[in-house]
């Protein structure tokens, strides 16, 4: 079909009366007797029989398109079903091959003629729609038409959509018994209608309440919120009959922008990261404002990520409640296909809200485990701090006193080795506080930080994870230029390690040693050591080259020996000009 130009009822124009008993009545007066009208009559019925034996609304409108065209032997029909707007949300054609759709450049949107019915509900026949002034011409690859016959269909007193049937395989025009035949077929087909729209509905209800109650339950079980938003957006472009869903978050460090987080689609993994400005953008005022809005075509919203991707029909969901609003789900549809229906876009809403409440009792319950790790984190740190290290101090300075009294000199050399490492102990313990009060998952950004962030990355190269130990007021003396060239340093020092040591086990080591004289400067030093082979005699050396050179230009030395067993040992020293001020770190 094509879209027609606005015109008047034909000769038969008259208002057909709804009780369905009335026009089967109807219709036996108005058929010839020698067009057997038992026969007509009863190809009606089986055709609304047929018509109602199905609860699917596609099929329904199928059938009833094609039983139009059969009773009446219409060369071609049509469907068009009607939106709030008045335009057509979706058309079936019967009658047009498939090669010849390909051709046809759009399909009616319900202009013209083929938007009376709404307008005026009673059918309209006419011998030729290209004698008529408003007739403006078929688009480019549509068949030619000449004899119309259109027939409202109505459901509780609402158009529900229009009926049209041109060009009779005989070539005679539509009659008053063709009019009388498809208004008493449209008017039964709408029982069936209503029927299958409600099934529909029912379905498409019991569909969202279960991935609702699924996103609540993920949620609140304490799924992974990344994978829950993923399940979210598959099922929303699933049941919402779009061919992409994408699910927008705001970014806390880039203020002014939503960001395309989680997508489920053909173009899925194109489209993530993609930014949106939320001033000047429907999904920003969607954001802004916590309303559903619904668009024909996503370029009037400003969404190139889609529009340009072939895109057209979108629908945009918010996350949550008015004022509370967590992101936006945008549903899209490839451009040739009908707009999102008013019911889609109230049970989508209620789904999002449900699903934005959920995600907001989620992150609440994680904010509360959290505080208790943290807490928990800061009591441990606090009983190290003042029981543990005190005792280990205690002990130590007990070794010290006692030391005076022994005569023998392997046993003052075992008692010092005992101090030294009651010391090494102390602060490995110091160190382990220090990770106790800035965990992993809270970004930290001072020098200490980074340098076990920095340690922690490269575990998967290593095959191990590096043991830290980090003393002295690293944070308080170090400037920011020797702190980078000391991750600079550590870098390159673990990456050495990873490519030739072959260790199972690496150990570094930062310590910001205190002046032991007025004038005397700080000394920063950086120990790796691992039990791996060992250096090579007459290897490569030019990554310890580079090292050597940092340290140089700092003012500083580097050395690297093979150790008294095995492995490795790499010290990096340079010194830090002290500032005069108290850089103690106290615990």
């Amino acid at each position: 079909m094509t879209e027609l130009p606005e015109s008047h009822p034909g000769p038969s124009g008259t208002q057909p009366s709804t009780d369905l008993d009335a026009l089967l009545t109807g219709v036996h007066s108005q058929l010839a007797t020698d067009l057997t009208p038992e026969g007509r009559v009863h190809s009606l019925l089986q055709a609304v029989l047929t018509i109602g034996a199905d609860l699917d609304l596609a099929t329904v409108l199928r059938r009833l398109t094609e039983a139009a065209a059969g009773l009446t032997g219409a060369r071609y029909a049509g469907l068009g079903v009607l939106d709030e707007n008045g335009a057509f949300s979706e058309f079936i054609p019967v009658g047009v091959s498939e090669e010849r759709t390909e051709l046809i450049n759009r399909f009616p949107h319900g202009k013209g003629i083929l938007g009376r019915p709404q307008r005026d509900p009673t059918p309209l026949r006419l011998s030729d729609l290209r004698d008529h002034p408003d007739f403006s011409g078929f688009p480019s690859g549509h068949p030619h038409m000449i004899s119309f016959l259109g027939v409202p269909i109505q459901v509780r007193d609402e158009v529900f959509g229009n009926l049209y049937l041109t060009d009779k395989t005989d070539g005679n025009e539509f009659d008053a018994e063709d009019e009388a035949m498809v208004t008493a077929l449209a008017t039964a087909a709408g029982v069936a209608i209503e029927n299958a729209r409600l099934y529909e509905e029912t379905r498409l209800r019991e569909r969202w309440l279960a991935a609702s109650t699924e996103i609540t339950t993920r949620l609140l079980s304490g799924a992974d919120t990344k994978e829950v938003l993923g399940f979210m957006a598959g099922q929303s472009r699933e049941i919402g009959g779009a061919d992409t869903a994408v699910i927008l978050l705001p970014d806390r460090h880039a203020r002014g922008h939503l960001f395309a987080e989680i997508a489920d689609g053909p173009v899925a993994q194109e489209i993530l990261g993609t930014p949106v400005e939320i001033r000047q953008t429907l999904c920003g005022w969607v954001y802004e404002n916590g309303e559903a809005r619904t668009i024909s075509d996503l370029r009037e919203a400003n969404c190139p990520m889609l529009t340009h991707r072939g895109y057209g029909p979108g629908l945009m969901i918010p996350l949550g409640t008015p004022g509370n609003t967590r992101g936006v789900l945008l549903l899209g549809k490839l451009s040739d296909r009908a707009p999102f229906t008013s019911t889609t876009s109230r049970m989508m809403h209620s789904f999002s809200v449900q699903a934005g409440v959920a995600l907001e009792l989620a992150e609440a319950r994680r904010d509360t485990e959290r505080l208790v790790v943290l807490e928990e984190r800061d009591r441990i740190a606090k009983d190290l701090h003042d029981v543990v290290i005190q005792r280990l101090f205690a002990s130590a300075m007990t070794l010290m006193s006692t030391m005076r009294l022994i005569t023998s000199p392997e046993a003052e050399e075992r008692m010092q080795r005992t101090i030294d490492e009651l010391d090494g102990t102390i602060r490995e313990i110091r160190s382990t506080i220090f990770a106790l009060q800035n965990p992993p998952n809270r970004k930290d950004t001072s020098l200490r930080g980074r340098i076990l962030e920095l340690s922690e990355n490269t575990a998967n190269s290593l095959g191990c994870h590096p043991g830290v130990s980090l003393d002295g007021p690293i944070d308080a003396s170090v400037p920011d230029e020797t702190g980078e060239q000391l991750l600079a340093v550590l870098g390159e020092s673990l990456t050495n390690v990873a490519r030739h040591a072959r260790a199972t086990e690496v150990h570094v080591s930062v310590s910001v040693d205190e002046p032991g004289a007025p004038g005397r400067p700080t000394s920063l030093t950086l120990t790796v050591t691992d039990n791996g082979i060992g250096l090579s005699e007459g290897g490569r050396r030019s990554g310890l080259r580079n090292l050597d050179e940092r340290a140089r230009a700092l003012g500083g030395d580097f050395s690297a020996e093979r150790g008294d067993e095995y492995g490795t040992i790499l010290v990096w020293r340079v010194p830090v000009p002290d500032d005069g001020s108290d850089h103690t770190e106290g615990l």
